[in-house]
């Protein structure tokens, strides 16, 4: 068994003296774990850093077996994440969602979500709209998508200002306005694809995916929301 993929690098952990398993989230091949031999070199530490991207090349003799990996470099972003502390809980969290999908399981969209959102997690307000964008897509996938397109009540898809917490769909200002008190906020950069937002409306994208997330994800699984989520919430209201 062999393929060629890109992937960006999520984690690893120490194996035997001189070898390393590798979690990466690939293209084609979703999350998918494989053994490095010699990633605890000096050459390889330096290529084996969350957050780098690499061009993988994955081989077993079974398609259910663990596999080793080849790995080149592609992009290194490591060392620019490590001096944010907004990227560090940003990509901690990206990662810590993509560990609630089953492994080799492929999510082509996520990938480019994690893309686009790498490059600006070091601007807290900019790469936490690219990180609840990113909860909207995973939610999606995990099969529990919200239809933010029109008006759940009326079908008007103009001024789409909150989501019904019981179906997940958009509801217009007129119909919503008598039951706000129950609503969830549907922020304006989710309805009009912004790059940015003020700090409130990245606030109230926040409370609508983990709303959902809550409901559908953790709450189901018994496990807690990550912990760097409610870090990187926490340093954007200050």
């Amino acid at each position: 068994m062999e393929w060629r993929d890109e992937g960006i690098i999520l984690g690893l952990r120490r194996h035997g003296e001189t070898s390393a398993i590798v979690e990466l989230f690939t293209a084609a091949h979703g999350r998918h774990l494989g053994l490095v031999r010699g990633g605890r070199s000096r050459r390889l530490q330096v290529v084996l850093q969350p957050g780098n991207s690499v061009h993988a090349i994955w081989r077993a003799r079974l398609d259910e077996h663990l596999g080793a990996y080849t790995v080149e470099p592609d992009i290194s972003r490591a060392a620019t994440l490590m001096e944010s502390q907004a990227a560090l809980f940003g990509f901690a969290t990206l990662a810590a969602h993509l560990r609630l999908l089953p492994e080799r399981d492929p999510h082509p969209e996520l990938y480019s979500r994690v893309l686009e959102a790498l490059p600006l997690l070091s601007d807290p307000r900019t790469g936490a709209c690219e990180i609840v964008r990113f909860e909207l897509t995973l939610l999606a996938d995990l099969g529990f998508g919200l239809d933010l397109a029109e008006c759940a009540a009326t079908g008007a898809r103009q001024e789409l200002v909150y989501v019904s917490p019981k179906s997940g769909r958009a509801v217009s200002r007129q119909a919503g306005d008598p039951y706000a008190d129950r609503m969830l906020k549907l922020p304006a950069f989710l309805r009009l694809d912004a790059s940015d937002a003020p700090v409130e409306d990245v606030l109230e994208g926040f409370a609508l995916t983990g709303y959902f997330l809550e409901r559908h994800v953790f709450e189901p699984r018994r496990i807690a929301m990550p912990p760097e989520r409610e870090r990187l919430i926490a340093r954007l209201r200050t």
